[in-house]
């Protein structure tokens, strides 16, 4: 298998609690991210209520990415993550009762929706956190492939296990899919804490800022959060990176929030069969997180961020035009490749660039700017499906995604990419 191939004797220990944590909480978040659109989807086929459901999951992104990076870089960060998945479990275990509880149409959306909020405040939080700690567990292994190693295992458990798991388990009880979940979390949080070391941030002597500033460190939330945004602008291909896919997201997350309809109302799929064609997705995902350090060496950067592009209008178009599950779902899979090699150039370029004791916030400050998209997008999804019928937000992602390649294709250039790479453009 490539870069996850590496002999489990090889891997570090630290970063193999780490590895086991990561597939643990992901299979649980994949759990809710298909079975969530499923329950609403019993209550109600508006495709502005379903996609709700995912704007609702995708604003704490706005509301807590930033502040929670501030809280990644003062506190601990093993310990964080371990607290972020008990409030998870916590979470999840409550809308299973409500759910087997036989919670009516209203009460049961306004729990989930709750739960969804909690859940995914949590994951922003967690996902910035688990990034700054993989530079400090990878041992002799290079970035480039324990970022493969862990984006691997992350679509493994995420898509391709949990979402025909989610339907299986959803067709079997309702509530069963969120009480696996909280299970999944609890043993995330477990493999955690039994991961050794102190993982803070040490925090620059004044006159020696991460962001080179010489005004030593911000005591202010809004003041750090500033230092990031300030720090990132100035780095072209992170900056532009960030605000692609926050732009791309605003039709992707109405292409995913609203897929859910496509499988029932276009291919004809039920609650399985919509959860193996979400899998299609990811297991595109492990192979490109597989191999992702060999395909990016080979391609180079440069065409793997530009070849990526080309594959996202592409699938937008299969989604709008054909009504071919087959078809429907090479596209999927053509994505999920594209997603993990994006994933791994973006993380391993900010990770290698931002100064150690800014890279919550860095990280945090990308996550904002690429995940703006994903809550406004659900809500223009379900809108303009409602107004012009199911395909229309696909034909709109299609015009979108050229639009965008045509525009930033120079930015990607060779002579870009190797400007980015240089000491000089990051810590130095």
């Amino acid at each position: 298998m490539g870069a996850l191939g590496t002999s489990a004797a090889g891997v570090d220990r630290r970063f193999a609690r780490l590895w086991g944590s990561t597939a643990a909480s992901s299979l649980g978040t994949g759990l809710v991210t298909i079975a969530a659109p499923l329950l609403v989807a019993t209550w109600s086929t508006d495709p502005l209520v379903v996609a709700s459901s995912f704007a609702v999951a995708w604003l704490p992104w706005l509301l807590f990415a930033l502040p929670g990076g501030v809280l990644v870089d003062r506190v601990d960060r093993r310990r964080l993550l371990v607290v972020l998945d008990v409030v998870r479990a916590a979470a999840l275990l409550a809308l299973a009762a409500a759910v087997v509880g036989g919670a009516e149409q209203r009460a049961g959306t306004a729990v989930l929706f709750a739960v969804l909020f909690v859940v995914n405040g949590a994951e922003v939080v967690s996902r910035t956190a688990g990034q700054t700690v993989v530079p400090d567990v990878v041992g002799s292994m290079s970035l480039e492939r324990a970022n493969g190693w862990l984006f691997g295992t992350a679509v493994l458990m995420n898509g391709v296990l949990a979402a025909p798991l989610a339907g299986f388990l959803f067709a079997l009880a309702a509530g069963a899919p969120f009480g696996v979940a909280a299970a999944a979390m609890v043993v995330g949080a477990l493999l955690l804490a039994a991961l050794p070391g102190t993982y803070r941030a040490a925090r620059p002597a004044r006159g020696t800022s991460g962001s080179g500033a010489g005004t030593g460190p911000v005591r202010t939330v809004l003041g750090e959060v500033g230092e990031a945004f300030a720090w990132l602008v100035r780095q072209r291909v992170l900056r532009t990176m960030a605000l692609l896919i926050g732009l791309l997201n605003l039709t992707f997350t109405a292409a995913l929030a609203l897929l859910v309809l496509v499988a029932q109302q276009r291919l004809g799929l039920g609650p399985v069969g919509y959860g193996v064609l979400v899998s299609c997705m990811a297991v595109g995902g492990i192979a490109g997180a597989a191999a992702g350090d060999r395909v990016i060496a080979w391609a180079t950067p440069t065409w793997t961020v530009r070849i990526g592009l080309l594959v996202e209008a592409g699938m937008h178009l299969a989604l709008a035009w054909s009504t071919s599950t087959v078809v429907v779902a090479v596209a999927l899979v053509a994505f999920g490749v594209h997603g993990s090699l994006w994933g791994i150039v973006g993380t391993t370029l900010r990770q290698r660039l931002t100064p150690p004791e800014m890279l919550g916030r860095v990280g945090s400050a990308t996550l904002f700017t690429s995940a703006g998209g994903n809550c406004v997008g659900a809500l223009l999804g379900g809108l303009l499906a409602q107004a012009a019928g199911l395909t229309a937000p696909y034909w709109v992602g299609f015009v979108l995604a050229l639009a965008v390649t045509a525009a930033t294709w120079h930015v990607f250039s060779q002579a870009s990419m190797a400007q980015a790479h240089a000491p000089s453009a990051g810590r130095a």
